[in-house]
This record gives structure tokens, sequence and C-alpha cells, in this order.
């Protein structure tokens, strides 16, 4: 019992395997938009209504497409991120940039589903949510990391321009126009007028 069971557990991961496949590649051809689940079942000589029993609705084939590329390409800036020793924040920031600019070029269908244009129709459900993280999560965690170590100096790090200004100290003089007198903080009485006016 428990080894049919298996079997068809087996045999229902490798069909949904299969379905995603052919819709990747319906992905490169047509784009999202063209996604179809009718087009998916012919392709693997189906018929409509069995592969309802695993995806009832383009949008949760959609939906399955987008968490597989979330999760892909947030395995690979993870893996990458973890590859280099914890305290080299700049190399850990770098390789994780590094990580997506490279899974976006080996796979710039799924690039564009989840990172172009919306798909016309398609509301994303909070099933993607997590999946979508991992890559923002990765990032903030490098940040976090090199904060605690106190590596992050504003007056360090930040552009010339803005160093220049944030060491300005706050006591200094308001800066005048060319050719106006000092500011003073009191304000002379106007002629003909007495102090005590």
């Amino acid at each position: 019992m428990n080894a049919g069971r298996t079997a068809r557990e087996r045999a229902r991961a490798e069909l949904t395997s299969e379905i995603k496949k052919e819709a990747r590649r319906q992905l490169g051809a047509s784009g999202p938009a063209g996604l179809s689940l009718r087009a998916v079942a012919r392709e693997l000589g189906m018929v409509s209504s069995a592969l309802y029993r695993y995806f009832p609705s383009r949008d949760e084939l959609l939906t399955a497409l987008i968490v597989d590329a979330y999760d892909a390409l947030g395995e690979r800036t993870e893996t990458a991120a973890r590859e280099v020793p914890r305290d080299g924040f700049r190399a850990r920031w770098r390789a994780v940039c590094e990580a997506v600019r490279a899974w976006a070029v080996e796979n710039p269908h799924e690039y564009a589903l989840v990172y172009g244009s919306p798909v016309p129709g398609y509301q994303a459900p909070d099933a993607t949510i997590g999946s979508a993280a991992r890559v923002p999560a990765a990032l903030f965690g490098i940040v976090r990391d090199a904060w605690e170590a106190g590596a992050l100096d504003p007056l360090r790090t930040a552009p010339p321009w803005r160093r220049r200004w944030t060491r300005r100290p706050r006591s200094s003089p308001t800066r005048s126009r060319p050719g106006s007198p000092p500011r003073s903080s009191s304000v002379p009485p106007s002629p003909g007028r007495s102090s005590a006016a």
C-alpha cells in the first residue's frame, strides 16, 4: 500500500515537472500572456481535463513557475554569498549581484517573468512572497552583518561631496551672499526709530 502511494506520488511529481518544463518552453516562444493550458496539454499528449487535475488554471501554473524561478534565483544568490568569507562584505555583495546577473543571462524568460512587465490579468498570490524575498534577504543580510561589525561608516563610504557636507559642524555660521554683511543675531533699529519703540 505504501509502495503504491509512493509510486503514484513519484509519477505525479514527474508529470508535474514535465508540465512546467513545457510551460517554460512556451514562455520562451510566446511570453507569459501566450501561455495556454490547452497548448501545454496538446504538446504533452494529454487531454486538457487531465492537466487541470495538476493545475486548475493558467494562473496556478504561472504561480508555480514564478515560485520556481524565485527559488532558483534565491538558491543561486544564497550559495554565492556563502562561498565568500562572512566578513568580506563588499565581496559578498558583489557575489550576490553577479549571481543574479548570471542567472538572468542563463534564464532570460524566467527572469522576465518575475522582474519584467506584469502579466495581463494575473495577480500574484501571497504564496510567491516568501520565494520573492530570498534575494532581498540575502542583500539585507550582508548590510546587517556589516552594520553589526561596525564596517558601515557613513563618512567613509559616502561620496566625496556628501562627506564634505556631513563633516561641516552644525555651529558654523550661515553663509551670506557675496558682498553682503555678515548676519547678526540682533537686528539694529530702523533709522529714525528708537530701540524702545
